[in-house]
């Protein structure tokens, strides 16, 4: 049996792979996101370049811990305008993300790796655009109440399986990858590669 491990503390990847019958477990790969992503930002990378790199360096370290699996890493970056949105600390951090994002098109960047014997055997990159309505002020501390501390685990302040919809008047591309991890692909991948029945 094949052992596969997702290098990530997302509940949300992990209920991806799971629910669509994917048996993995989950353990975070601890990597100092915030420091690589200064640096690759500094160096003029784009958001599409440090989500693969970053996650590169988790299923690396991942595998690092645990050779004896098919590691597979996912990263997202939000980017609206240049400027690259982390995962909100708190509610006013989330309040001024979701202020930042108002009117505005933003894309989510989805990256994935998959790591086997020490080597990278695969891997892709998928851009959603997301288009925020002109919410009122008033309904945004509304949204906040109603959304919870969950929030805060999500890049740009929102969930897109939840009221985070009613943020949008549009969105451009696919649904998993917006949710942080594609999918299809990494699924596609997996059957063709024996790794799941085809």
């Amino acid at each position: 049996m094949t052992r596969l491990i997702l290098a990530s503390s997302s509940k949300a990847r992990h209920s991806m792979l799971t629910n669509s019958g994917v048996d993995c477990e989950a353990i975070a790969s601890m990597i100092d996101e915030d420091g690589y992503k200064q640096s690759m930002k500094a160096e003029g990378a784009s958001a599409a370049e440090a989500a693969e790199t970053l996650a590169e360096m988790k299923a690396l370290r991942m595998y690092r811990q645990q050779p004896d699996g098919i590691v597979i890493a996912a990263d997202q970056m939000l980017e609206c305008n240049g400027i690259w949105f982390d995962k909100p600390r708190d509610r006013d951090n989330t309040r001024a993300q979701l202020l930042a994002l108002r009117g505005k098109t933003h894309q989510l960047v989805s990256a994935a790796v998959i790591y086997k014997e020490g080597s990278r055997i695969w891997g892709t990159i998928d851009t959603a655009h997301l288009t925020m309505r002109n919410f009122t002020d008033e309904w945004l501390e509304d949204y906040l109440d109603a959304a919870g501390d969950d929030i805060y685990d999500c890049v740009g302040g929102y969930q897109l399986e939840g009221i985070g919809a009613q943020l949008f008047t549009e969105v451009r591309g696919d649904y998993f990858t917006v949710l942080g991890l594609p999918l299809l692909p990494l699924i596609g991948f997996l059957r063709d590669h024996g790794i799941l029945k085809a």
